[in-house]
């Protein structure tokens, strides 16, 4: 794989006040500089809006630091052809994150339009600015990452989940638009040579994260004293891994895109990649909350004393949910050399002290 460096490139991260996207705006001005970055959120109220906000002002302290680096924050939606139009003719990114997506499984029952909007419109008009980057003889974009999700698999049986499997049967519509999102991709890289890479996120969490996920909802109703669910009475299991494990994941991925290489027909060969990134160790989620609750008692958020055990409550499966996530990484490993290694009580520890931190318990 040809290498791409990253410094003193034009990046574009969509999704950039969101949990991965902030973290790898950071990791990359830490690490990168000099590096002129682009980010677009439309910070919509769909979790705590304070949270965005608070990830932002890191990123503002983090460019104090590294003055050699450009960060300009734009607020607007994907889903507005003309801004994302903008955008690529003003900045023109050599290389572009596509973060930004509706999250969240259960969500897509209840609110389907914002998927549609975001995941498909958003993403569309990504993939054509990308197209259009290239005209009358313009470099254009080098590379084009864009995340997918571990819930392709939907209710697959074989474990660990591998790039290779069949993914037609979708048990959300989130999966679904994710799904969408592989093809269309795909599409793009056949018919106009862009070297394009998915990656199926599984699980991701830690501090700063999004509150709509488990760890967090669960710290939230133990703090209050409310009970927690723990669906599919505790037989659940996910691959869950550490942002930072993430967004080195992502980084080294950015600058590795896909070869462009002819056929045998001599036709392009679409430069298209598709890997699964997560930490290929899934963990019960009984284990994970009992973690979970030693982290927040020793960081000080839960009593000592606290009642764990008449706090939970074992509940049966929720709709578009499945039992496992489990990734088969291996292709991740081969071709990056990487793979997370920040373990369970670690990640969960650095939360706690956030938590706690954060809404100054």
């Amino acid at each position: 794989m040809k290498k791409v460096q990253l410094t003193n490139k034009t990046v574009l991260i969509t999704g950039a006040a969101g949990f991965i996207g902030s973290n790898l705006v950071l990791e990359l001005l830490e690490k990168q500089s000099p590096i002129n970055i682009v980010g677009v959120d439309n910070m919509n109220d769909y979790y705590d809006v304070s949270i965005k906000e608070w990830r932002l002002k890191e990123i503002e302290g983090c460019v104090d630091k590294h003055n050699d680096s450009d960060w300009t924050f734009v607020r607007g939606s994907i889903s507005d052809k003309q801004l994302v139009d903008k955008i690529f003719g003003e900045y023109k990114p050599d290389i572009v994150v596509n973060l930004a997506a509706q999250a969240g499984v259960r969500y897509s029952i209840t609110n389907p339009d914002a998927y549609i909007e975001s995941n498909l419109i958003g993403f569309y008009n990504i993939l054509e600015a990308c197209r259009h980057s290239c005209d009358n003889g313009a470099k254009g974009v080098e590379h084009l990452v864009y995340a997918s999700s571990s819930s392709v698999y939907g209710s697959n049986k074989k474990v660990p989940y591998s790039t290779d499997d069949k993914v037609d049967n979708p048990v959300s519509l989130y999966a679904a638009t994710k799904k969408s999102n592989e093809l269309m991709a795909h599409a793009y890289s056949k018919l106009y040579n862009i070297p394009s890479t998915g990656l199926r996120f599984f699980t991701v969490y830690g501090p700063a994260g999004r509150p709509d996920m488990a760890y967090f909802g669960f710290t939230n109703k133990l703090l209050k004293g409310d009970k927690i669910q723990i669906f599919n009475f505790g037989n659940c299991k996910r691959d869950f891994t550490y942002v930072d494990d993430i967004v080195e994941g992502v980084k080294r991925v950015m600058m590795s895109p896909p070869e462009k290489k002819n056929g045998e027909d001599g036709l392009p060969i679409p430069p298209y990649a598709v890997y699964n990134i997560g930490n290929n160790q899934p963990e019960n989620l009984l284990d994970f909350v009992d973690i979970l609750q030693q982290e927040l008692i020793r960081a000080g958020v839960l009593p000592e004393d606290y009642d764990f055990e008449a706090h939970k409550e074992l509940v049966p499966m929720q709709p578009g949910d499945v039992p496992i996530t489990y990734a088969d990484t291996s292709a991740l490993e081969r071709d990056f050399g990487f793979k997370p290694s920040t373990s369970l009580r670690e990640g969960l520890r650095k939360f706690a002290e956030w938590y706690k931190e954060y809404y100054n318990i």
